[in-house]
């Protein structure tokens, strides 16, 4: 064998490894946001559908109109998050952080809603799991295909 064909069968050999293990790393990180994405994009349509479609009163509130709002920018944005826009990501967080901000003004405004009977205020801090996680995962799968264009 040649000298010159050793040396790119060597180097394919070499290569092939940390590329096949960057690619599943990568195809984790895109595995993990989209379901953590999805869940949260079907999490919010269905209370979105089960607020506007559902039996109940027909009369909404400001506090549920803001709700409607952030709701249809976090899943908006979670979409376009999956799709690989990275800006993206702001939508989603503005979202997210505003939709929180609604359930502390319900929870320290007293207002007629259920789900803050018996809750701690801090548990609404939840919120925040999963973003971050969508937040890591999107960052360290973008350097990672940045870093290897074969991927």
């Amino acid at each position: 064998m040649s000298p010159f064909l050793y040396a790119i069968e060597w180097k394919t050999e070499v290569t092939t490894l940390p590329v096949m293990q960057t690619s599943r790393f990568l195809l984790f990180r895109r595995l993990i946001i989209l379901v953590l994405a999805g869940l949260l994009i079907y999490y919010h349509t269905f209370t979105l559908c089960d607020l506007y479609l559902g039996t109940g009163i027909s009369a909404h509130t400001t506090f549920e109109y803001a709700q409607s709002v952030l709701r249809v920018v976090i899943t908006l944005s979670l979409l376009l998050v999956v799709f690989g826009n990275r800006w993206a990501l702001w939508g989603m967080w503005v979202g997210i952080t505003g939709l929180i901000a609604t359930h502390y003004w319900a929870h320290f405004g007293n207002l007629p809603v259920d789900f803050t009977l018996g809750r701690h205020p801090l548990s609404y801090l939840k919120g925040f799991i999963f973003p971050t996680i969508i937040t890591l995962a999107f960052h360290t799968s973008s350097q990672v295909g940045d870093a290897n264009p074969d991927a």
